[in-house]
């Protein structure tokens, strides 16, 4: 006798949530485009640019981390074992993009070089929770 078994595959993740968690991405490169502009310009209106860029990365990162939070608490049967690791990412990444917003609400010329290197870090950490959410569907 010969037993099948279908593999489990985990589910996507909620429409609202794998919109908060793909836009923070974007939002936070574009940040980071807009502070290398600045440096090689100078110019006063990239790193405007970068403020807003910033503010919204976090109002949409926050649901994110919100949903992240929630689902740590949430016991499902077949859920993963990276939900520690996706909410410490999603919590990290929202308070460095919190911290580098205070950063860039300085005059443009105090902006650098943090603001430049918190953009990248802050970049860097969306990509790897927009990559471990993504990757392991629905963190239930």
């Amino acid at each position: 006798m010969v037993a099948l078994s279908t593999p489990i595959r985990p589910r996507p993740l909620h429409p609202l949530h794998a919109i908060c968690l793909g836009a923070a991405f974007p939002l936070f490169a574009g940040a980071l485009a807009s502070d290398f502009a600045y440096r090689a310009t100078y110019e006063v209106q990239w790193a405007n640019f970068s403020s807003w860029l910033i503010a919204g990365g976090l109002l949409v990162s926050a649901g994110a981390v919100l949903w992240a939070f929630i689902n740590l608490f949430r016991r499902r049967p077949g859920g993963t074992d990276r939900r520690g690791l996706y909410f410490a990412l999603l919590l990290v990444m929202w308070v460095l993009g919190f911290l580098n917003a205070l950063v860039h609400a300085k005059d443009a010329w105090a902006t650098m070089p943090e603001g430049l290197y918190l953009s990248a870090v802050t970049t860097a950490l969306a990509l790897a929770a927009a990559w471990i959410g993504h990757a392991a569907g629905r963190m239930e």
